[in-house]
C-alpha cells in the first residue's frame, strides 16, 4: 500500500526521488513480465517488454545523474511504499503468447497513466523548480506515447494471441 505524498511539500531532491522510483518500479514491472512469458523469438512481445525496460532504466539513470550532480549523496527521503504504479503497466496485463501488439497497447496505457500522474500532480506543487520538473515528466510522457504510436506500424493490429490454437498446451483438467 503507497504513503499519500503530498506535492505541495516537495523540494526538488524530494522530486527528482520521486520521478528515479517510479523509473525504477516500471522497470522492475517489465523485467518482471519478461521472466513470466520467456523470449520465445526475437519481437515477441517478452522482447518488447525487455526494450522498455531498458528504456526505464536509461530514463531513471539519466534522472540519477541529474540527481548526484545536485544533491550528491544526500540520503533520499522519498521511498518506494510512497509510489505504486504510477508508470509500471498493470501486474495483470501479461498473458500467455501474447502478441507484440498487445504488449504494445499495455506500455501504451503506463505511458498515458505516468502522464496523468504528473498532470495531476501539477496544481499541488508550490516550489517552481519541481513544477518546471514535473512539466518536463509530463512532456517526456507525451513523447513516449507517441514514439509507441509510431511503432504500431510495425505490428499487426491482432490483440489475439502470437500462436496457433493448436500449438498451445493446454492441460486436461
Amino acid at each position: 500500500m503507497s504513503v499519500q505524498l503530498d506535492f505541495s511539500k516537495l523540494d526538488l531532491q524530494d522530486a527528482l526521488d520521486l520521478a528515479i522510483l517510479i523509473e525504477r518500479e516500471a522497470e522492475e514491472r517489465y523485467r518482471w513480465f519478461v521472466d513470466l512469458l520467456g523470449e520465445r523469438y526475437p519481437g515477441d512481445a517478452a522482447d518488447f517488454f525487455a526494450m522498455m525496460a531498458r528504456n526505464e532504466r536509461r530514463h531513471g539513470e539519466e534522472l540519477a545523474e541529474r540527481r548526484r550532480a545536485l544533491f550528491g549523496d544526500a540520503p533520499a527521503r522519498v521511498t518506494a511504499d510512497m509510489i505504486e504504479d504510477v508508470e509500471a503497466p498493470e501486474s495483470d496485463k501479461p498473458r500467455p503468447f501474447m502478441s507484440p501488439r498487445h504488449a504494445l497497447e499495455v506500455a501504451m496505457l503506463s505511458e498515458v497513466k505516468a502522464w496523468e500522474f504528473f498532470d495531476r500532480a501539477l496544481p499541488s506543487i508550490r516550489d517552481a523548480d519541481v513544477r518546471h520538473l514535473f512539466e518536463d515528466l509530463r512532456n517526456e510522457e507525451a513523447i513516449h506515447q507517441g514514439l509507441l504510436e509510431k511503432q504500431k506500424a510495425k505490428y499487426p493490429e491482432s490483440m489475439e494471441p502470437d500462436v496457433d490454437p493448436e500449438d498451445v498446451d493446454t492441460p486436461a483438467m
